[in-house]
């Protein structure tokens, strides 16, 4: 006999770009999937693209505990502390897959492309349980969720870069994910260089691990700036490549962070003169993924949070604010659930 779960409240978008609140759908509990009672989600950029979407429940990074799990689940417990991210799923079969890329695999599960019912905005997901992950003791959830696709892609894209502790690596722009890219780095051993607008965010960059700090607005030219051996870029429009080819060393990598669909220009000849890498970096696969969070928990690396609680008004609150920028640096909506942590 089948079990069915009940998803409870939820929160999709609606063509005026308002936020509502939705009775959510019943679903059959797999042999291979778990229940997870949400106790928190972050509020990712990549959700503002879908708020005038009424056919998806929002959200991605989605952390609380597990209720129930499928009759082939044994890795997991009633209990655990979990999350997961944007990829949920994947085929387990392809070449991809086979070689631990589980987020290129041709039929993977990604946020707002598959399985439109659930979300991390609401009272609960059903996931299948080799998707999500183990949160280690000592991390408060809180803070772990902004971590499923923000500390993921960040940390994938270290990793993806093969960024060593003696290299002098620069992030572009100090939000969601530079904040993060900033920790990460600095624990890692290596030598941390922000590039941001203004010197406004100058005492918070230092504050993060930053050891040295550009304003581009005061120094336009980027005078006196060191090379520099890895580039992460997390703004959410691209740079002016020609200026930050100035400053790469050779054989330096560049690493495009968030998404953009506007065509990449960039000087073809500096490439191959200082045989200069472009790298995509999607998301941290599994693998990697597990990684961060105990890198996370060890070292502490935690995301700078303002915490509003899932409503409608928070919700939609945490939207408005985030379109403006109005944030530093991470939303994080707490479930209203009576028996959420």
């Amino acid at each position: 006999m089948s079990t069915q779960v009940d998803l409870g409240t939820v929160f999709k978008g609606s063509s005026s770009g308002k936020i509502v609140q939705a009775k959510g759908a019943t679903v059959e509990l797999k042999p291979d999937q778990v229940v997870i009672d949400i106790a928190y989600s972050g509020l990712c950029g990549s959700d503002l693209h879908f708020r005038k979407n009424g056919d998806i429940v929002l959200g991605h990074e989605g952390v609380g505990v597990i209720s129930q799990v499928g009759k082939d689940v044994d890795f997991l417990k009633v209990g655990d502390r979990v999350g997961w991210g944007c990829n949920h799923d994947a085929c387990n079969y392809c070449k991809q897959c086979w070689n631990g890329v589980d987020t290129l695999c041709p039929h993977r599960a990604f946020y707002s492309r598959a399985d439109f019912e659930f979300g991390s905005f609401g009272d609960r997901a059903v996931l299948s349980g080799y998707f999500v992950h183990k949160i280690p003791d000592g991390l408060p959830l809180k803070y772990a969720g902004p971590l499923q696709c923000g500390g993921a892609t960040v940390y994938g894209a270290i990793v993806k870069a093969g960024v060593r502790p003696i290299d002098r690596v620069g992030v572009v722009g100090l939000g969601g994910l530079g904040h993060l890219a900033v920790q990460y780095l600095n624990k890692m051993g290596c030598e941390v260089v922000v590039f941001s607008h203004s010197a406004s965010k100058k005492d918070e960059a230092k504050k993060l691990g930053a050891h040295e700090f550009v304003a581009v607005k005061e120094n336009p030219e980027l005078k006196d700036v060191k090379p520099i051996n890895h580039l992460l870029v997390s703004t959410s429009q691209q740079p002016d490549w020609k200026l930050f080819f100035k400053v790469m060393a050779p054989r330096g990598s560049i690493v495009p962070l968030s998404l953009s669909y506007e065509e990449m220009k960039h000087p073809y000849g500096e490439i191959l003169m200082q045989e200069l890498t472009i790298t995509g970096s999607l998301v941290a696969r599994r693998e990697v993924h597990k990684e961060m969070l105990e890198f996370s928990a060890r070292h502490d690396v935690h995301p700078w949070i303002e915490e509003l609680p899932m409503t409608e008004e928070g919700v939609n609150t945490a939207f408005d604010r985030l379109e403006k920028g109005d944030v530093r640096y991470r939303f994080v909506l707490k479930s209203q659930r009576t028996d959420a942590e």
